[in-house]
């Protein structure tokens, strides 16, 4: 079978590699859809586990089902998650299901950038969701990615009517603007660096939009009756935008920060007038778990977050290597869909 053997953010291949064989309890599944994600380009990351065959927001279609298994059959459509929990340990109990350590140890093989993946048992026991009727893979495959959005604003306690901003508005971004809006935020403001993002901001929910050269503060207090924002989420991790969230934030309102930053990269927290004078919350999230999966599929399914309009690119395996190209660019490309059968 075909995949796309990332080497660098440059450098995608596309390789040749066995159909993977499954056993007891596995899935094979023929993938249809797989968006390459804002953590498929830090290469910083990525590249010390290189050459490797990434892809985890996947859609696709069973082609066979191992001895044991009884809740999917060959020709259903579905979608997998690479990451799953234990959900038996201290961490799962407490209802932090994704720094679990089985969490962190569990994907399929090899990635969904490839014709074809083998699914363990584990993930086909609480991994794997039925695509609902009339929802195409390209769609179905935003669930992941969702997920970690909708876990992150359930984490950050979001409240109807209250006032958002969304500091970048990439994919993440713009899934948090669209969420936001469906969960009954008040005044929602976005900013980011390219202004055909801002414009895809206002088309998603967004009341209004800011470059991020402005002076945010400023310009929040100038459409938000004078005050600061009830919930800032920082939908990436340069340092200049993490002192802006610190600096958005209204008494009383949280930060959350979603986007990873580069190693080492540390800032500076004003402890005494942010939380003590102030009464903010910062807080963080990692990934999504399968109940935030199944809540992020229907959320899809239902037209509630209306992820199809998000879709800039869909492009083959032949092709993978311009998606990474635009992808870690992040200027005319939003979210790009590989189709591996294409």
């Amino acid at each position: 079978m075909r995949v796309a053997m990332y080497y660098n953010n440059h450098d995608v291949r596309v390789e040749e590699l066995p159909v993977p064989e499954i056993g007891p309890g596995e899935l094979l599944v023929k993938v249809e859809a797989s968006g390459i994600c804002g953590s498929d380009v830090m290469e910083w990351y990525r590249i010390q586990k290189a050459p490797m065959v990434l892809g985890h927001e996947v859609a696709g279609t069973i082609v066979q089902a191992g001895a044991g298994v009884v809740r999917f059959k060959e020709g259903d459509r579905i979608i997998v998650t690479h990451h799953v929990p234990c959900n038996a340990c201290h961490y799962c109990l407490s209802g932090h299901h994704t720094v679990c350590d089985t969490l962190r140890e569990t994907t399929f093989d090899p990635g969904g950038f490839s014709e074809y993946l083998r699914v363990p048992a584990i993930n086909v026991d609480r991994g794997v969701f039925i695509i609902p009727d009339g929802l195409s893979f390209d769609e179905a495959a935003f669930a992941e990615p969702l997920s970690c959005v909708y876990r992150g604003q359930r984490r950050a306690n979001i409240q109807p009517g209250q006032s958002v901003i969304v500091l970048g508005s990439g994919l993440a971004g713009l899934l948090h603007i669209n969420l936001a809006r469906a969960l009954g935020a008040g005044r929602i403001i976005a900013t980011d660096m390219v202004p055909s993002r801002l414009e895809a901001a206002k088309k998603l929910g967004a009341d209004f939009t800011f470059l991020a050269t402005e002076d945010i503060p400023a310009r929040l207090r100038e459409v938000n009756n004078g005050r600061l924002a009830d919930l800032v989420i920082a939908c990436t991790g340069a340092p200049p935008a993490l002192q802006q969230a610190l600096d958005s934030v209204d008494r009383g309102g949280t930060v959350l920060f979603f986007a990873p930053t580069n190693p080492g990269v540390n800032i500076s927290v004003p402890v005494n007038e942010l939380f003590f004078r102030n009464d903010a919350t910062l807080t963080t999230t990692y990934a999504g778990a399968p109940g935030d999966l199944a809540t992020a599929l229907e959320l899809i399914a239902s037209g509630r977050v209306q992820v199809s309009e998000m879709i800039s690119h869909r492009l083959g395996l032949d092709e993978a290597g311009l998606g990474f190209k635009l992808t870690a660019e992040a200027q005319s490309s939003l979210k790009v869909i590989i189709q591996p059968q294409k």
